[in-house]
């Protein structure tokens, strides 16, 4: 049966994030996340819209914060190396599993990869010309969620911009994600979290409506497809 999506199910968990979470599957997920992500979270569009265009003008400084397993820190390096553009990535998580396996598995990308929370490099007085997130605004608390926007903003001055990604819950989703991962599910999604923890993931997302109603001003919340949203501070485009 499809469960109750008509508000965030703020109380599930994620199986990943669990402290005793299996180590041999945590890694398994975050290797397949560069093949879910690619299909789903398309960053090939965060590329051309806000990493291309500034790193045209010389050296782009990126974060991505709650990097996971840093396919998309990779996926952006190998743009812009294809490109013949340069830039310093850090690929910030708080969880010293996620950064550990990503360091492992930089396949010469060149990353900075730092376990850490993003108040920290505000403390620090970190600069950025961009900062990225996916998939990492419905795992916050009412009380987290302000405080990463706070940070994040803090992190690119007055012309950077930041663009957070994430699910929007619909019924519609849930159904399609639950059938389109099943044929996948003894294969290459096995010995992973990636599907319950998906689907965890769609019941825990805003709407674009609730994710609106609560954004401090001068954020601005888009929908894009499929089932995504995303939510976006920047100086010139309110």
């Amino acid at each position: 049966m499809r469960p109750d999506l008509s508000a965030r199910a703020v109380d599930a968990r994620e199986l990943m994030d669990a402290p005793d979470a299996d180590e041999r599957m945590l890694g398994r997920t975050y290797d397949r996340f560069r093949i879910v992500n690619a299909l789903v979270s398309r960053p090939g569009g965060v590329y051309r819209r806000d990493v291309r265009p500034r790193a045209r003008h010389g050296r782009v400084r990126i974060l991505d914060v709650g990097a996971g397993g840093g396919d998309l820190c990779r996926d952006l390096a190998r743009r812009l190396h294809r490109d013949g553009l340069s830039a310093d990535i850090t690929a910030l998580d708080a969880d010293e599993r996620a950064i550990r396996w990503a360091s492992d598995h930089d396949g010469g990308a060149g990353i900075r990869y730092r376990c850490a929370f993003s108040h920290e490099l505000v403390a620090e007085g970190a600069q950025f010309d961009v900062v990225l997130s996916n998939h990492v605004l419905h795992h916050l608390s009412d009380a987290e969620l302000p405080r990463m926007l706070r940070d994040t903003r803090a992190l690119v001055g007055d012309s950077g911009v930041v663009v957070h990604h994430d699910i929007a819950r619909a019924g519609a989703a849930y159904a399609l994600y639950r059938a389109g991962t099943a044929p996948f599910a003894g294969t290459v999604l096995a010995g992973t979290f990636i599907r319950e923890d998906g689907l965890i993931s769609i019941r825990r997302s805003y709407t674009a409506q609730e994710l609106a109603a609560v954004v401090p001003q001068g954020w601005t919340v888009r929908t894009r497809m499929p089932f995504r949203l995303e939510l976006r501070w920047n100086p010139t485009t309110p």
